[in-house]
């Protein structure tokens, strides 16, 4: 079994043990389903986003919506197939009315959840989405996103490239070249 094969059966295992998980806050709150992830289960790259909305929520799959369309047009400019990546969220339920997750809800939704999916896949950088993401990964409070976007910061022994969120990017459409940026800038260390 080549790793790729043998990543992707522990993510399997790993996601059946959180389906419908009992003890996560937003579960109760009208998700529809659990977005655990989705791509390459032997990704360099891996981006962590904040939360699933409601396309996200209805089709079990992050970045679908609008965010996500736009993030699969950056990723189609500097030629990346969504196919070569892995995206997920800190929280893996969506919040009602699209709310930011609290740091309670970022801590209790699968805990350890995250965690398991980064060892698993040990990819080589790590690109957040937005604050939210940051903050969630690094337990950090209250970040300026667009004060820490584009530094390098770790995870461990993982290299993490904060970035913008691309719905901020979507109300902020100057914003997009920083974005476009700072994942070329975590591609970089894909290379090594």
């Amino acid at each position: 079994m080549n790793p790729k094969e043998y990543k992707e059966q522990l993510l399997q295992s790993l996601h059946k043990k959180f389906i419908d998980y009992p003890e996560c806050p937003l579960a109760p709150l009208g998700r529809k389903q659990e977005v655990f992830g989705d791509g390459n289960p032997d990704a360099s790259l891996v981006f962590i986003g904040e939360a699933p909305g409601a396309q996200e929520d209805a089709l079990g799959k992050p970045f679908v919506g609008r965010a996500g369309k736009l993030l699969n047009k950056i990723l189609d400019v500097l030629d990346i197939k969504r196919s070569e990546i892995f995206i997920t969220n800190i929280v893996k339920c969506r919040p009602p009315g699209n709310r930011k997750p609290s740091p309670k809800e970022m801590k209790l939704c699968c805990p350890g959840l995250l965690e398991k999916q980064i060892k698993i896949i040990k990819p080589k950088i790590i690109c957040t989405l937005g604050a939210t993401a940051l903050e969630g990964l690094l337990d950090l409070k209250q970040v300026k996103i667009t004060k820490q976007r584009g530094k390098l910061m770790r995870y461990g022994n993982t290299p993490v490239i904060p970035t913008l969120h691309p719905a901020y990017v979507l109300r902020n459409p100057k914003a997009l070249k920083d974005l476009t940026q700072d994942i070329q800038a975590a591609l970089s260390y894909t290379d090594n």
